[in-house]
């Protein structure tokens, strides 16, 4: 060991954040992590955002072509998956982050993944696994060739195995990338700032080429084909992970974040009557050398949600888990719980978002898909390839542009705080909904006015599909600041030692929303179709009110607005100061004063 520290140049080469390699060893900075790590990560993530938006991006088409689903039933099965897809990162960051650590859990997930994608494949392109055709169009109510228990069983089981894998791969293979840059070093630290940026930018890549090639290959040339390439990605970027595991820094297992929580919370439940002590360094803390040799800070006492920190009362009785907690298991509770609030505010744009690859792109298929001298046709879904554009076009001006103003205007490192970036997301979702709504009213009247009352006979309205446009292109600006600011910020919210869990936050949200997608379009459809009326959603869209339902989002995005600006109000950032001082041999743990919500100041407020 004396060797290695000669040659590191000193302790300080050694990575200070508690990182090691897999087998838990000390490692040298200059020999692991940074961009060149984070490389293997990214290029990765191009290619299984190309396997998963080649599935969910036509999917719905596949559910009304193929399986002949009608539209709430085909919508509501896309976000139903699409709400497990992004709900079993719980479990997955729970396994990381108390068994099997992060990249394990990763590798065993993203195996299960590919096993989910080869069945899926095959039950897209084997006869007897799929029904025949018929009818013209989509959801044929004529057609008598419905898909089997069977061939719907085998579908499904596919696609929720690929569920089940992304559980494990989606809260940690960002957290993977985030943990390659050490926060105890000023460049890293600067570096990780931007990484989250560049995160998004690149894993679109992969998305955009799902939304333009791979939709247009299973439109034009097949299903089977169109499935296969996002499969052999797959295979590929599973390869390129695995080959950068001599590069990367790894996080050790800690306690189960769930463990601790439930411990603080029943502990101060059963001292609910204990009186809390005047000086808060009364409260129970192990010694610092204990987190020393974990290379991990304890967290400072907070005086917000007092009644949690009675976990920490010494009371001279039993000292289990479910008795007494530490001050610094109190802190990451607390941190964890106050951050409910804002992931509750995510749920309703969660729920637009679920918009783009159902009713916005079954809104295509009704229109006029040519282009261009020749007639060239454009699948429904490859719109969607314009929310991607305008994503990654809007994450570079922000970070080449907007960011270095807003660092110089208001000496905050990110420009404007995390909150206020996901406000101006929100406020973006409003404009979306509004301008999708007056758009259908047009695409209703045109269709009226040529006569075409059927979107379900085969004939499209003579009006061009570009007119959905603004909605695709205004849904990716808005992604660039809420979706970006909202992983970050839940990952930087959350404590060491539950990272996974705070970035399964961000995966929760778009799972939440999906699942709210779904209950709102079914609960919608069948108030407006009682009483023998057609309803707002159809499987006719021409004879549908999407324009009504797009207000009626518009409308609940508004509320979802003010109750966020009450969330922001209450909201207090986590203390900077995790240290622990020694003062004449008294220990002194030093109490985190957080700024008063009502300070007034800008980035406080949001």
């Amino acid at each position: 060991m004396a060797g290695k520290l000669e040659a590191g140049g000193g302790d300080g080469e050694y990575t200070q954040d508690g990182t090691t390699d897999l087998h838990g060893k000390p490692i040298l900075r200059s020999e692991r992590g940074g961009w060149r790590a984070c490389s293997f990560v990214v290029v990765y993530e191009v290619f299984e955002r190309m396997a998963y938006y080649g599935i969910s991006s036509n999917l719905v088409l596949y559910l009304t072509k193929q399986l002949h689903q009608g539209t709430v039933l085909s919508a509501n099965n896309v976000t139903n998956w699409v709400g497990t897809i992004w709900m079993t990162p719980i479990i997955g960051a729970y396994i990381a982050d108390a068994h099997l650590g992060r990249y394990r859990t990763f590798m065993v997930a993203s195996v299960i993944y590919l096993l989910g994608m080869i069945l899926l494949t095959m039950a897209v392109s084997l006869p007897s696994l799929k029904p025949a055709k018929c009818g013209v169009g989509t959801a044929d109510l004529n057609c008598d060739q419905k898909a089997s228990s069977v061939q719907l069983g085998v579908f499904f089981l596919a696609l929720y195995i690929l569920a089940v894998g992304t559980g494990g791969t989606k809260p940690n293979i960002s957290t993977i990338g985030a943990d390659q840059f050490d926060e105890h070093e000023p460049r890293e630290r600067r570096q990780k700032l931007s990484f989250f940026n560049w995160w998004m930018f690149s894993i679109f890549f992969g998305t955009l080429f799902a939304n333009t090639v791979l939709v247009y290959i299973q439109d034009k040339i097949g299903w089977t084909v169109g499935y296969a390439l996002p499969t052999v990605g797959l295979a590929v970027s599973i390869a390129i992970f695995t080959a950068g595991t001599p590069f990367y820094r790894h996080k050790p297992t800690s306690e189960s974040s769930f463990a601790k929580m439930a411990g603080v919370i029943v502990a101060a439940v059963r001292k609910c009557r204990v009186p809390s002590p005047v000086d808060p360094t009364d409260l129970h803390e192990i010694d610092p050398e204990q987190y020393a040799k974990k290379k991990t800070s304890p967290l400072p006492y907070t005086p917000n949600f007092s009644v949690l920190s009675k976990a920490a009362v010494r009371t001279g009785g039993s000292t289990s888990r479910w008795s007494l907690s530490t001050v610094t298991q109190v802190e990451q509770t607390k941190q964890m719980l106050k951050m409910l609030p804002v992931l509750g505010i995510t749920f309703v744009p969660s729920a637009m978002l679920a918009q783009i690859n159902t009713l916005f792109v079954k809104q295509g298929t009704t229109l006029d898909r040519h282009v261009g001298a020749h007639g060239f046709e454009i699948p429904p879904a490859s719109l969607q390839g314009f929310v991607t554009i305008s994503m990654l076009v809007s994450v570079v001006l922000y970070d080449r542009l907007f960011l270095p103003f807003m660092r110089r205007l208001t000496r905050n490192p990110r420009g404007i705080s995390l909150l206020q970036r996901m406000g101006v997301g929100l406020v973006l979702h409003i404009v979306i909904m509004a301008i999708a709504s007056v758009t259908d009213r047009y695409r209703l009247n045109v269709a009226h006015e040529n006569g075409v009352f059927d979107s379900k006979a085969g004939k499209t309205i003579p009006l061009s599909i570009f007119v959905l446009l603004p909605q695709f292109v205004l849904m990716g600006v808005a992604d660039a600041f809420l979706e970006v600011a909202k992983i970050e910020f839940f990952y930087d919210q959350a404590p060491e030692g539950m990272k996974s869990l705070g970035t399964s936050y961000s995966m929760t949200s778009l799972g939440i929303g999906n699942f709210l997608s779904s209950f709102l379009l079914s609960t919608v459809a069948h108030i407006t179709g009682r009483h023998g009326q057609g309803g707002w959603i159809q499987n006719n869209l021409n004879a549908s009110r999407l324009d009504l339902y797009f207000a009626f989002f518009a409308v609940l995005n508004c509320a979802n607005l003010v109750v966020f600006f009450a969330v922001c109000r209450m909201y207090v950032y986590n203390a900077e100061v995790t240290h622990v001082v020694d003062g004449g041999g008294e220990k002194q743990r030093e109490v985190a004063m957080q700024p008063s919500p009502a300070a007034g100041a800008p980035d406080l407020m949001l």
